[in-house]
Formats: structure tokens, C-alpha cells, sequence
């Protein structure tokens, strides 16, 4: 083994990285991926926030999908776009249409007990009304990550949302 050699890795996505063009914001590429489920999971909305949350619940399914070949430092990136509001964690996935099942990192909620969670979350609903204003506020947050003093993306979301109420 040389020391090129890069660990890849599989990330389960259920929210706005669905888009392709979030993903694209993100990672820079257009990665590899396919239809998967989560089996034993629920996904909420979230009071006052666009983007949906993920915990476990029995006897319910996240219908997602599996980003292959993702890198160390996309893995990165998608951490610090996750910030403290999420908690990257090992899943098995079910791969859509088969039986195959693999490990996949996924961000779950981190307020397990989060009073503001409720229903479900609805992608198409959120492509129709929120995705354009969530595209430009990912770009805000990649360009303000290259600066010295950069915004988390918490407080990235929290400044451009609060700026879109004010117009």
C-alpha cells in the first residue's frame, strides 16, 4: 500500500444534500450515488429551520440516498456544514431495489429530546419552496469558509435567513 492511498467513504444523505446542486456547493464534484433506505429512523422538520433531522424510531424508514467515494476532506467539509446541530454516525443501509446492505455514515440530530421536532419532512415541498434561498446561503457559507474568520454555518443559516425576513 502506497501512501496515496485514500480511504473513501459512503454517506447516507436524507435532506438538502438530496439536491444535487447542495452536494455540488459542498463537494466541488457531482459524486457517485444511488436510492438507499434507513431502516429504524424517522425524519422531522424542524421548527424554524428549512432542513429536516434524523433519530432513531421503530418501525419507521428514511428514504435517502448513499454519496459513494466520498474523500477525508469532503468528509470535512460536511462535518463543519453539519456543525454542532448534528452528530456523524455508522449506519447499515439498504440499498434501494435489492437486498445489499452497507455501513454508511449519516448526520443525525443531536438534541435527541428537541421539543421544536415534529412530523415529517417533505423534500419535494422544500425543493419547490426553500431549495433556491438554501443554494445561496451553502454558497455563503463555502466562500465565508475560506476566510480567516469564518462563520460556523449555523450562524451562516441564522444571518441569511434573518436577512431574507428583513426584505
Amino acid at each position: 500500500m502506497n501512501g496515496n492511498t485514500q480511504i473513501l467513504h459512503n454517506v447516507f444523505v436524507y435532506g438538502s444534500l438530496l439536491a444535487d446542486e447542495v452536494a455540488r456547493v459542498l463537494l466541488k464534484r457531482d459524486p457517485d450515488s444511488y436510492p438507499a433506505i434507513l431502516d429504524g429512523y424517522h425524519r422531522f422538520s424542524i421548527k424554524g429551520r428549512v432542513y429536516p433531522a434524523i433519530l432513531p424510531v421503530e418501525n419507521k424508514k428514511v428514504v435517502g440516498r448513499v454519496l459513494v467515494g466520498v474523500t477525508d476532506p469532503e468528509l470535512h467539509t460536511l462535518d463543519v456544514f453539519e456543525d454542532v446541530e448534528y452528530v456523524r454516525n455508522s449506519v447499515e443501509v439498504q440499498r434501494e431495489g435489492n437486498l445489499e446492505k452497507l455501513q454508511a455514515y449519516t448526520y443525525l440530530w443531536a438534541d435527541k429530546n428537541d421539543p421544536n421536532l415534529y412530523g415529517d419532512w417533505d423534500f419535494e415541498e422544500w425543493k419547490r419552496v426553500d431549495m433556491e434561498d438554501f443554494i445561496k446561503m451553502t454558497n455563503e457559507f463555502m466562500e465565508e469558509r475560506a476566510q480567516l474568520e469564518s462563520k460556523t454555518r449555523v450562524e451562516t443559516y441564522q444571518s441569511y435567513y434573518r436577512q431574507e425576513e428583513a426584505i
